[in-house]
């Protein structure tokens, strides 16, 4: 009974006018969601096409390089790039197998795997950071474009590439 009472008081501050009508709330998450989209498609796009990373890879690639040893454990990872321990796995698995990092186990915590950054990867997040900031300076705070539009070609100058 006591929870009837709960959910008549949360109808009570509900912030839509009426039916049909979008709170403000409501709004800003679908714009913040919406932007999130562009934003995640158009490094993909770009990073893809000049360097052959996807956005996910190109991070995990940037975390590490930002570290002094260029190794964190994968929660340590999980964490700054919002990514599942699942997901992260099969992230670290193709920057193995691509070379770009390596997997050793955690001399602290045999439970634990730590992920160090190649020569290579290094190399390549080196190469692919220019992209990813012309990225984000085109379109983190221009106006929203509710689809993603193809990158422009490599060949275009648009996004350098060594």
């Amino acid at each position: 009974m006591r929870m009837h009472a709960m959910v008549g008081d949360m109808t009570v501050t509900k912030v839509s006018a009426g039916p049909g009508e979008t709170s403000a709330d409501v709004r800003e998450w679908r714009e913040l969601l919406a932007r999130h989209a562009d934003l995640t498609c158009a490094l993909d796009r770009a990073l893809q096409a000049g360097h052959a990373l996807g956005m996910s890879e190109y991070e995990v690639l940037e975390r590490l390089a930002e570290l002094p040893e260029h190794s964190a454990k994968v929660a340590t990872i999980a964490k700054s790039v919002h990514l599942s321990q699942s997901a992260l796995s099969r992230v670290i698995g193709r920057l193995e197998v691509a070379g770009l990092v390596e997997r050793h186990m955690c001399p602290e915590d045999r439970r634990a795997v730590n992920v160090r950054l190649t020569d290579e990867g290094l190399r390549r997040q080196t190469e692919a950071q220019p992209t990813q900031r012309q990225v984000l300076a085109q379109r983190l705070h221009a106006p929203l474009v509710k689809s993603c539009e193809p990158a422009p070609s490599v060949d275009s100058g648009q996004f350098p590439v060594s």
